[in-house]
């Protein structure tokens, strides 16, 4: 039997994992001597993460919640390696699956090797060069210390080269991200509420912002609000506000006819936002992904970004997190000379498979 630990501690983890649950699922179903256990660590819990979030994405509930949240990094990071170390004595795998770059990933990962557990990373060799972003510190270490890489991109699979990883150790297999967003796409729902009714198609914009270098300077937010305000001419901006972000506005007074400040939304529904949008402005990395997929305009309010394949083959750019930056992008955006998507290899919703058809061949 080759048991599998498949762990995840934020909401964009789950999204990477649901489809590796599902090839897990069908392959058992097959009659594959495979077992996998579901590890949330807790260190996000919000709402959009109870009950109605398994069910968006069809998985189970979780074996186990370790109850990692709150607290410092520190804190977080011992905190979820005290209570995953008992989780790992108590039900040992052949091979414990992180994903992404979270507080999660990291210490999971250490405490598996400590174990002599061997290590996967999903979304291995991603590197932005950013030190002072704290998922960068959590990549380089989950790196060295990682059996096995299951990477997105021939860019995350040179990255590794260069850092001496044998050829045997680096899977290329795509991205997991995009097989729930493939899988999910005819699902898209609109949210409920008046504004979202009035939106129409290729009309509106969809913003998120929640890094400290876009959000906690409140003179500086206001002046990127501005500068997204006056180069959207009129159209709505719909905002799904992160719980930080929310207090600086507060702060700010910040308010516009087309501002649309919104709690945050499901993954179906804000996808659906994304889909149906005339361009995205964000700092997060996974959106720059799905919307480039979706071939909607997206502009990153980043000075560098770890998925450089979104730029190269995408419809992303990197603008930066001045204000002044934006106008000529959102000027290029409004008079529809925006890029298409190019397709990325191997973007193509089987990434999961691939992933567990190489866990098989290497532990079975």
């Amino acid at each position: 039997m080759i048991k599998v630990t498949l762990v995840a501690g934020a909401r964009p983890n789950f999204m990477k994992i649901a489809p590796m649950i599902h090839a897990i699922q069908a392959k058992i179903k097959g009659g594959a001597n495979l077992s996998f256990r579901l590890v949330h660590t807790g260190q996000h819990y919000d709402k959009k993460m109870s009950g109605d979030f398994f069910e968006q994405l069809n998985i189970p509930e979780p074996d186990a919640n370790l109850g990692g949240g709150g607290g410092t990094q520190a804190e977080q990071t011992a905190a979820i390696m005290v209570a995953f170390e008992k989780e790992l004595l108590a039900h040992r795998p052949d091979l414990v699956v992180v994903v992404g770059d979270v507080t999660s990933t990291l210490a999971c990962s250490i405490t598996a090797k400590k174990l002599v557990i061997d290590v996967a990373h999903v979304e291995g060799g991603i590197r932005s060069g950013d030190l002072s972003m704290p998922e960068e510190i959590n990549r380089m270490v989950t790196d060295s210390i990682t059996d096995h890489f299951f990477t997105t991109s021939e860019i995350a699979n040179n990255n590794l080269r260069k850092l001496g990883f044998p050829e045997s150790s680096i899977h290329f297999v795509g991205n997991t991200m995009i097989d729930t967003l493939m899988a999910n796409m005819s699902r898209f729902k609109k949210p409920e509420g008046a504004i979202f009714d009035q939106l129409q198609p290729q009309s509106y914009f969809v913003m998120t912002m929640h890094r400290p270098a876009n959000v906690d300077q409140e003179e500086k937010l206001k002046e990127m609000i501005d500068a997204i305000m006056n180069g959207t001419k009129g159209l709505p901006v719909i905002f799904p506000v992160h719980p930080r972000t929310a207090k600086n506005l507060q702060n700010l007074g910040i308010s516009d006819p087309n501002l649309h400040m919104t709690d945050p939304l499901s993954y179906l529904e804000f996808n659906y936002l994304v889909k149906n949008a005339k361009g995205v402005i964000t700092d997060s990395g996974g959106i720059t992904e799905e919307a480039s997929v979706m071939n909607v305009p997206c502009i990153t309010l980043r000075d560098n970004t770890e998925r450089a394949e979104t730029i190269e083959l995408g419809t992303n750019e990197l603008v930066g997190t001045a204000p002044k930056n934006l106008a000529p992008y959102l000027e290029k955006l409004m008079n529809n000379q925006w890029k298409s998507y190019q397709g990325i290899p191997m973007w193509d919703g089987k990434t999961a498979e691939r992933i567990v058809d190489k866990i098989m061949e290497i532990y079975g």
